[in-house]
């Protein structure tokens, strides 16, 4: 194994201290006592919805063949006049007006989070969990979506394109360690042990623009992402389709902050979050709420996230 945090190369799935049958990782950080502290602090006055919404032709990731989002309705008030509902008579087709709809899109489209099993080592996910002893023809047995808690926690916001003075980061800018340090001091706040940290680099101010959003995204380096872990973070997320740094610039490993945080680390990413509302209001601390459908053996699942800023007094 490495002993570079900046590298990715040589690693290994780390054994949960939260022993052999843990799925969850890092998310047993929350307790009813975390969360009650986080829940007493909150100004229910102000809601930020740090989510998109899902429409034909959202950008999303298909790098790898994976599917856009499509919707597609399976009934209509006419057609259901046309087509003639089973026991049910043309009067009353006629009067009931029935619509219905279904949808299809890969599993990590929109506001998402990633979970445990989405990345690993070696055929191998956190904790040790085999792809040989673990995943069936449909899905994996464990560390899926449906294991997932409901999220309350502290949330921190760390705005790198604020501290820059720029709408936007660069396309491929690395955040550094030392970047996040000088965010966090420019800002006056501390990571501490069970945040949800989220990252804004300001792409989203190019929503839904395909190009200008999603090509050679800003975002952290590996050792970033090993510095937030070091000082506490629960999850990690970002505004962007990737949360990492893109393309890599890590020769031995295309994705190596995805393949740290969930196999190494235990964490969570939330991708493809709406922070420019929380950054001009400069609210740099919150209560984050959020919880994910509960898909048996999912790799990821839409994420409805929003944030309750914190009481002055």
């Amino acid at each position: 194994m490495s002993d570079n945090p900046a590298s990715g190369a040589n690693r290994q799935v780390t054994t949960s201290p939260y022993g052999p049958e843990d799925e969850i990782g890092r998310l047993n950080l929350m307790s009813p006592e975390s969360r009650a502290a986080v829940i007493s602090r909150i100004d229910a006055t102000q809601m930020f919805d740090l989510s998109v919404d899902y429409f034909i032709g959202m950008p999303s990731w298909q790098l790898l063949g994976d599917p856009a989002y499509q919707i597609w309705m399976t009934h209509t008030p006419h057609g259901t006049v046309i087509d003639e509902l089973p026991g049910i008579s043309r009067e009353m087709t006629e009067y009931i007006s029935y619509s219905g709809d279904t949808v299809m899109m890969y599993t990590h489209t929109g506001t998402h989070i990633d979970t445990l099993n989405h990345y690993g080592y070696n055929g191998r996910i956190y904790n040790n969990f085999t792809e040989r002893e673990h995943l069936g023809t449909r899905h994996w047995r464990v560390a899926g979506a449906d294991k997932m808690p409901p999220i309350v926690a502290r949330g921190v916001l760390l705005d790198f394109a604020g501290l820059r003075g720029v709408d936007m980061l660069p396309d491929q800018y690395g955040i550094t360690p030392e970047d996040v340090d000088e965010c966090l001091a420019e800002q006056g706040v501390e990571i501490q042990l069970g945040d949800v940290v989220l990252a804004r680099t300001g792409r989203m101010r190019a929503w839904p623009d395909a190009t200008a959003w999603g090509e050679n995204p800003p975002g952290l380096t590996r050792a970033a992402a090993v510095h937030l872990v070091e000082k506490g973070a629960m999850i990690v997320g970002s505004d962007t389709v990737c949360v990492e740094q893109g393309p890599s610039t890590d020769p031995d490993n295309y994705t190596p902050v995805h393949t740290y945080l969930l196999a190494e680390a235990g964490a969570p990413l939330i991708e493809v979050l709406d922070l420019e509302a929380l950054a001009a209001a400069e609210v740099y601390e919150f209560g984050f709420f959020a919880a994910c459908l509960r898909l048996r053996g999912a790799t990821g699942s839409p994420l409805r996230p929003w944030a309750f800023p914190f009481r002055k007094d």
